[in-house]
């Protein structure tokens, strides 16, 4: 399987510039140069960057300036702290995975469609000449299985346009059921072998998510530990709503996630794609040995197929590897990213 070279480990900044706010203030003071000084000592070679298109565009998709500034400030600390970006569009006008956001009429509606387009065409125009450390990332999870062939039309077509500005930058994409590893098979051809397929992992999401309140079927107060797996999270996993391929009825170890990537590496061997799975982690509510193990397991995976990632996510956002309850783990789960 190819790599997705330059980009084989990385953590996710998000809440800086999507999932937030979106305020000058909050863009000001949420990451600043000393996180990308601090991150300079994760031994990582790159960063993700959730962008909202709020930051880029007013509500009637009028450009604005000073999103790009901060674009282009993230891309000098990238270069001062030698960082390549992936640069990922979270939210478009007309759809987030987030239902909570109130965007809809992405898929069915041409003129959405459209503006997802011409932004992306800007950001080509803006960054593409940085194709030896930026990578598009053209939309974060699709939600929904029944807008797969659109979203394999709509993402072509958005390839297309990137490529008559940017023909050298690597474009990542992933398909239904939130960038699932199920979804691969079903995603378009690669256009051209700058292409690089996407998908996210928090499986089991039983674990990764446990008490999480935005789960539909979680209870807020279900704790596992991550080695009673199999005895306590069958059952609370049975009332999740969210898909979830991973199916828990044993003990999970690295064996297990080597076993549930094998599908993903068999369609990029097929296809001669580099694989990334752009977001993975373990929610704060998790005890901190818990997640250390979970995240060894999936790191040993990784590992074995070359598979380049992102942990999610550097700081706050209920994932938050920065955070002060991980400081006692903090030099053993750098090894593990």
């Amino acid at each position: 399987m190819r790599k997705f070279l330059g980009y084989e480990k990385g953590i996710n900044l998000g809440g800086w510039l999507s999932q937030c706010v979106h305020t000058v203030e909050h863009y000001e003071s949420f990451i600043t140069e000393k996180d990308f000084e601090e991150l300079a000592g994760w031994g990582i070679d790159h960063v993700r960057i959730p962008v909202d298109y709020d930051l880029l565009e007013d509500e009637r998709g009028v450009a604005t300036d000073y999103g790009l500034d901060y674009l282009k400030r993230a891309v000098d600390w990238c270069d001062k702290y030698h960082f390549n970006m992936v640069l990922d569009l979270h939210k478009t006008a007309g759809y987030s995975f987030d239902s909570g956001e109130g965007e809809s009429g992405f898929f069915s509606d041409p003129a959405l469609q459209e503006r997802f387009y011409k932004l992306w065409e800007r950001l080509a125009e803006a960054f593409g000449k940085y194709s030896d450390r930026i990578a598009f990332e053209l939309l974060n999870e699709v939600v929904d299985q029944g807008d797969c062939a659109k979203w394999n039309e709509i993402s072509e077509k958005c390839v297309r346009r990137i490529r008559a500005i940017a023909p050298d930058t690597y474009i990542l994409f992933g398909g239904y059921w939130n960038n699932s590893v199920e979804a691969l098979p079903d995603l378009a051809l690669p256009y051209d072998d700058k292409i690089v397929y996407n998908f996210h992992c928090y499986e089991p999401l039983v674990f990764t998510h446990q008490g999480a309140y935005w789960v539909d079927g979680m209870p807020s107060d279900f704790r596992v530990k991550y080695g009673e797996i199999a005895d306590k999270a069958p059952a609370v996993q049975e009332k999740l709503t969210q898909h979830s391929g991973f199916v828990v009825d044993k003990s999970i170890n690295a064996e297990t996630f080597v076993e549930f990537f094998a599908k993903a590496v068999k369609v990029a061997e097929e296809r001669n794609v580099p694989l990334y799975c752009g977001e993975y982690g373990v929610i704060d509510l998790a005890d901190v040995q818990s997640t250390l193990n979970w995240y060894k397991d999936i790191h040993a995976a990784f590992a074995k197929y070359g598979i380049s990632r992102a942990a999610w996510s550097w700081k706050q956002m209920d994932f938050g590897l920065s955070d002060e309850r991980m400081e006692p783990a903090a030099e053993e789960i750098k090894k593990y990213l």
